[in-house]
């Protein structure tokens, strides 16, 4: 008899956890026509389904925001404040009471199109047709690049007027170099696929130390606003870093009116924006830092058609990247992968 009752209490409890799960498979947040996009600023519409008819309350969390579950038909205002991009809505639904957890994607966009920007050439310059560019950034009336590819990674100083290498530093041929950026007298530089970058003394380009990345598991693009590093890693995010310890503080998503992007490559701090040329595209992003918004795109096509083709020459690969801001001038300076030109350029709203 003992052994049936145990049974009979084990299957009991099988019932109930089953009926509970039941539940909370049933409890849905859904949204009409299945649209997850809303503009900031705007009102994301859900509604909540369940299983039965029944007393049901909650409270919801989407970023640093919360809204209180009183009715089945959601109306969750997006703040203006709120960051842009892939966010989880967090919600815990108390139905007949039970705490269910609901959590649900969406994505938060800009509610304006980015300006369209075009460009004027000022000035070419020479550049080393054999630098596979990744990073550039002045200090002062000196530029400083950062090269890519194995066996062929560098740090360099250049006198940008003339193209001629005054300083540099090869990386190891295992290592595949990516962007730079410079701050209080050093020189952070990105590595592609090694998991770490290097810090160099800015004078002597004496190796100061190597940081690891964390979860961010490549290196892309680097700048800086004077205190805090950012750095693309090629997917959807823009990671805000501690220059000391290179800790990842949080994060931005690069998005437009219509989503987030990714590839977005050399980084370059100019007048309060970022600006992001994304890989393999003749365009280059500005993005507002405070929320990721995309808030204009340069359209720089017509470049390459400037420059002299490599004999390997290859569309996909000698892209446009690197973009740099002269301090005195506020001029941008721009070239690419394997290009023989830097172009001045002076940019406005087409």
């Amino acid at each position: 008899m003992r052994f049936f009752n145990y049974l009979f209490f084990i299957f009991l409890a099988f019932s109930i956890c089953s009926c509970e799960d039941d539940i909370a498979n049933q409890i849905q947040l859904k949204f009409p026509d299945n649209q997850t996009k809303v503009p900031i600023g705007g009102t994301l519409n859900a509604t909540l389904l369940l299983p039965k008819k029944g007393d049901f309350s909650g409270e919801g969390k989407l970023q640093n925001t919360s809204f209180t579950i009183d009715n089945a038909n959601l109306q969750i205002p997006i703040s203006k404040d709120l960051l842009l991009g892939k966010h989880q809505i967090i919600i815990d639904l108390n139905f007949e009471g039970k705490t269910y957890p609901i959590q649900k994607e969406i994505e938060i966009i800009n509610n304006t199109p980015p300006k369209l920007m075009g460009y004027r050439i000022l000035n070419t310059y020479p550049h080393d047709p054999k630098a596979y560019t990744q990073g550039l950034e002045f200090v002062g009336n000196t530029l400083y690049e950062g090269t890519g590819q194995y066996k062929e990674s560098s740090l360099r100083k250049v006198d940008y007027t003339s193209g001629e290498v005054l300083q540099e530093v090869n990386l190891p041929d295992r290592i595949f170099g990516e962007g730079i950026s410079v701050l209080d007298g050093k020189i952070y530089q990105l590595t592609w696929r090694s998991g770490y970058g290097f810090v160099y003394d800015l004078e002597s380009f004496e190796e100061l130390k190597k940081f690891p990345y964390n979860n961010s598991s490549e290196g892309w693009g680097l700048c800086n606003d004077g205190n805090i590093l950012y750095k693309s890693d090629g997917s959807d995010r823009i990671w805000l870093l501690e220059p000391e310890t290179m800790k990842e503080l949080s994060y931005i998503q690069p998005t437009t009116h219509k989503g987030t992007n990714k590839q977005l490559n050399e980084l370059e701090w100019v007048n309060g924006k970022i600006y992001a040329n994304t890989y393999q595209r003749d365009g280059v992003a500005v993005i507002n830092p405070k929320n990721g918004a995309i808030d204009a795109i340069i359209d720089f096509r017509g470049l390459i058609d400037l420059i002299e083709k490599p004999a390997n020459y290859d569309k996909l690969n000698n892209v446009l990247n690197g973009i740099a801001v002269h301090p005195e001038t506020g001029n941008l300076f721009v070239t690419g992968k394997y290009w023989n030109l830097l172009f001045e350029v002076e940019i406005f709203e087409k």
